[in-house]
């Protein structure tokens, strides 16, 4: 359990730009939660005291609420490394509370969707699948929410294909795991058209051959995420 929420939660630190761009006041602070990969935990503790001085202002600050969400995960991984279980298990719980609140607080934001999915989706690759498949639920939820936005806001197309690439391909893969390959198949397929000659357009074609590899849970995991 230990290393699996450590690789978790480096996943999801690396993969803060993966679908937003990194902008607000708290996105900015939260850049400094990657002091948690290279053990500069001062660094790491300054960002979340600067997360916290907003959430002071406006406790209601959904990215600021998302930020410190995946800073909690991050002390509740270092805690399972310290041996700390009961700590770190009530650490975890409270990262993914604050998570829930921030999509609560703010549903259309691409930001905190993205942030949500991109960890759920992450740890339910390492989980049994009796507690994955919530997790996957509510990812795809989360991915379909920012798609439809970028669509109806025509702003999908302006993405980098790393950022699109994730997208559809996390869309594609929960679906399959959740048991509806006809929605898994479309979403596959739009990879292949949309995403000519990319690392994607290979992973779902493995996927659409029926290919062995396309089975294993870490597949279709973030590719190159530190990059953006």
């Amino acid at each position: 359990m230990k290393t699996t929420l450590t690789s978790l939660i480096v996943m999801l630190l690396l993969t803060a730009a993966v679908l937003a761009q990194e902008t607000s006041e708290s996105r900015r602070a939260g850049a400094d939660l990657i002091g948690s990969l290279t053990g500069d935990m001062e660094r790491f503790e300054r960002g979340m005291k600067a997360i916290e001085a907003i959430l002071a202002k406006n406790p209601k600050d959904p990215e600021a609420q998302v930020m410190y969400g995946n800073g909690v995960l991050a002390r509740a991984g270092k805690a399972f490394e310290k041996g700390e279980v009961a700590n770190a298990m009530k650490l975890w719980q409270s990262g993914l509370d604050e998570m829930a609140q921030a999509v609560e607080t703010a549903p259309e934001n691409i930001y905190v969707r993205a942030r949500r999915g991109v960890f759920l989706i992450t740890a339910s690759r390492s989980t049994p699948p009796a507690m994955g498949k919530p997790l996957v639920e509510l990812a795809v939820s989360d991915f379909e929410k920012v798609l439809q936005v970028r669509e109806r806001e025509q702003t999908l197309s302006q993405r980098s294909t790393h950022q699109r690439g994730e997208l559809l391909t996390s869309l594609a893969d929960g679906w399959d795991r959740m048991g509806n390959a006809d929605k898994a198949r479309g979403y596959f397929e739009r990879v292949t058209k949309d995403l000519k000659g990319t690392i994607y357009e290979q992973k779902a074609k493995t996927w659409l051959e029926g290919k062995a590899e396309a089975k294993s849970p870490e597949f279709f995991a973030c590719t190159g995420c530190h990059v953006e």
